[in-house]
C-alpha cells in the first residue's frame, strides 16, 4: 500500500450534482477548532477533534531560555518531503520535536499492510515510547512535507531531565497526550465498525479542514483512498467502494481532488445507531 504520495483523491469516481434538492436543512455550522485548510492540526483516529493538539503544547510550561537550551542540546534535521525521520526496526535513541512540517507515523505489519497511527504537526514530539533510547523503533515516521526537526539524543534528554525539573514535567505532559492518542485509536478500532470509523474520519476532516458552502462543507484538503484506508484500518478497495456508495446516496460528492460533505446529518446518524 503506497500511502506516501501527495494528499490527493486520485481514484476516478463518477461525479454527482452538488445540489441536493431533498435537503432543506439549515446551513452547516462548524466550531472554530482549526483554521480551514490549515495543515497545523495533528490528526489521528478519534471520536472527534477535541484534544488532537494537546500534545503540541507540552513545552508551554518552559521559559524561553529553557526552550533554547533544549534546542541547543539537540541537532536540527531538515527532512525533505517523502524522507524518513525514523524507521520501524531501527535502533532507538531519543525523541524528535517537530518545529515545522508534518510527519506521518505508521506501523507496517509483516504482510506489508500499513496502519496510520497519526499525522503529527509542529509542537508535537515523536519517536517514543523509548524516549531515552534503547531497543528499536516500533513504527516509522515519514515527512509529508518539508520538515524542520530537533533531534534530542537519549543521553542529552536524560541530562536535561535531571537538570530541568520543568522539562521533566513537560515531557510527562507530552507522554500523557500520546497515551490518550493511542488509547483513542485502540478504542475506535475495538468498538467502532469500519464504516463508523470512515464516517467519523470524514466528519473530523470536515471539522478541521472544511469550508462551509451553503448547506454543504467542502473538505479543503487533498487525500488519497490509500491514506483514508490506512487511517480507518481498511483497504483502498473498500474505501473506494464505500465512497461510491456514499455518492450514490448523495451523502458526499467527489469534486476533482476534493470531497464535499452534502449530508453531515447522515454521517452523524451512522455513529448514533445501536
Amino acid at each position: 500500500m503506497d500511502t506516501n504520495r501527495g494528499l490527493r483523491l486520485s481514484d476516478p469516481i463518477a461525479r454527482v450534482p452538488v445540489a441536493d434538492a431533498r435537503s432543506k436543512r439549515p446551513p452547516v455550522e462548524r466550531r472554530p477548532s482549526a483554521k480551514s485548510g490549515s495543515s497545523d492540526s495533528a490528526l489521528f483516529l478519534s471520536e472527534g477533534v477535541t484534544g488532537l493538539n494537546v500534545g503540541a503544547h507540552f513545552l508551554d510550561r518552559l521559559s524561553s531560555d529553557e526552550r533554547t537550551r533544549i534546542v541547543e542540546a539537540g541537532r536540527t534535521m531538515m527532512v525533505p518531503q517523502g524522507s524518513a525521520v525514523f524507521s520501524q526496526g531501527d535502533a532507538h535513541d531519543g525523541i524528535f520535536i517537530i518545529r515545522r512540517g508534518q510527519v506521518r507515523v505508521y506501523y507496517t505489519a509483516p504482510s506489508g499492510r500499513e496502519v496510520t497511527l497519526a499525522y503529527w504537526t509542529p509542537g508535537h514530539f515523536i519517536g517514543g515510547p523509548e524516549i531515552s533510547g534503547g531497543g528499536v523503533h516500533m513504527w516509522s515516521g515519514i515527512a509529508m512535507e518539508p520538515c524542520e526537526i530537533t533531534a534530542l539524543p537519549g543521553a542529552s534528554l536524560e541530562r536535561l531531565l535531571a537538570e530541568m525539573p520543568n522539562f521533566a514535567l513537560a515531557l510527562i505532559d507530552g507522554l500523557v497526550a500520546k497515551g490518550k492518542c493511542y488509547s483513542s485509536m485502540a478504542q475506535m478500532l475495538g468498538t467502532r465498525s469500519v464504516i463508523e470509523r470512515l464516517a467519523q474520519h470524514l466528519l473530523n476532516l470536515a471539522e478541521l479542514h472544511g469550508v462551509p458552502d451553503g448547506e454543504t462543507v467542502l473538505i479543503n484538503r487533498k487525500i488519497t483512498h490509500d491514506q483514508i484506508a490506512a487511517m480507518v484500518g481498511s483497504t483502498r478497495q473498500w474505501v473506494t467502494m464505500m465512497l461510491k456508495r456514499f455518492q450514490a446516496k448523495r451523502i458526499i460528492a467527489i469534486e476533482g481532488a476534493g470531497i464535499r460533505i452534502k449530508r453531515v446529518d447522515l454521517l452523524e446518524t451512522m455513529l448514533s445507531k445501536d
